[in-house]
């Protein structure tokens, strides 16, 4: 009788083991993060959650422009910008207090660093955190008028000051209007190319960012 059952082929066993030691191994990796060993921590993107992660480049040229524009001080909120909160973790003093405000409940091993944030609840902040933030640094997660839009309240309520807004080119009018934000010569880059073209908008001049 076990002669007649379905056998799988060599190659089709090796790839159910090599997905299954993958899974572990990031599930290990998780479990590791949440009792404190962050960092070798790598989250993957979700395209499902509409992620695409910035390259290198990008998200150290983003760090550095949020840590210069704050000072020694300063408060940042990372607006659906995970790996721009990342790199920021990495090279910020202890004297900067940093937020990762995110859809993706992965990054709750971050700890009290992070929010959960649905753009579709632009409000849903601690009261005090009102125009608490001296940088919001916001990626919508959808080149939509209606995320940008939602997107643009929660920016409001968040800022005190300065805006560092990353998506779309077709979002460049929207921007300005709602944020009165102004694109720059740097243009964000992702690990995996993206056929839209995005920009990198500011309610403030910033040398770092007016140069390719």
């Amino acid at each position: 009788m076990d002669d007649d059952a379905p056998q799988l082929s060599a190659h089709t066993l090796a790839a159910l083991q090599e997905f299954y030691t993958e899974q572990n191994k990031q599930e290990q990796t998780l479990i590791e993060a949440q009792q404190g060993n962050l960092k070798e921590l790598e989250i993957s993107e979700d395209w499902q959650l509409s992620q695409f992660w910035y390259n290198e480049t990008t998200a150290t040229r983003l760090a550095e422009e949020a840590l210069r524009a704050v000072g020694e001080q300063g408060s940042i909120a990372c607006l659906s910008s995970p790996t721009a909160y990342k790199k920021l973790r990495e090279l910020k003093p202890d004297s900067v207090t940093l937020k990762c405000l995110e859809y993706d409940t992965r990054f709750q091993v971050y700890g009290d660093d992070f929010l959960l944030y649905d753009y579709k609840e632009p409000l849903k902040f601690p009261k005090d955190w009102k125009n608490w933030f001296d940088l919001v640094i916001a990626d919508p997660p959808f080149l939509s008028e209606e995320c940008l839009c939602k997107t643009a309240v929660s920016i409001k309520y968040l800022a005190k000051d300065k805006i560092i807004l990353c998506t779309g080119a077709v979002m460049t009018d929207l921007a300005d209007k709602l944020l009165e934000l102004k694109p720059c010569v740097f243009q964000p880059q992702h690990t995996n190319n993206l056929q839209n073209e995005f920009r990198c908008y500011t309610n403030y001049d910033s040398q770092l960012f007016n140069k390719s």
